[in-house]
């Protein structure tokens, strides 16, 4: 599986609209689209080089059906590559079902 690396806000900031592939055999053809990337005001984890960054959040939208259950998933994406991120479903609003990574 994919290791989630030291991402920070500016890593997905301008990837907005871009889709994510998630990679499982129960997800197959599943594609997940960054809807917003908000940054926080309070200093997140120290990198491996020491260097805090600041909390921030993602939220991907995705379709109906399947619908991701809360966990680890695999998304593969053009220019970052492999990353596993833990997403919480945050329920559907009116466009379809979103999940949320969070990074402190």
């Amino acid at each position: 599986m994919a290791e989630t690396g030291f991402f920070t806000y500016d890593d997905f900031a301008d990837r907005v609209g871009e889709e994510f592939r998630v990679v499982h055999p129960d997800a197959v053809g599943l594609t997940l689209v960054l809807s917003s990337v908000t940054g926080g005001e309070v200093a997140g984890g120290a990198g491996p080089d020491g260097t805090e960054r600041r909390q921030f959040s993602l939220v991907f939208r995705g379709p109906t059906d399947p619908q991701l259950s809360q966990g680890t998933w695999e998304l593969d994406h053009d220019a970052i590559n492999d990353l596993a991120l833990f997403l919480v479903p945050l329920g559907p609003d009116t466009d379809g079902p979103r999940y949320e990574a969070v990074f402190a």
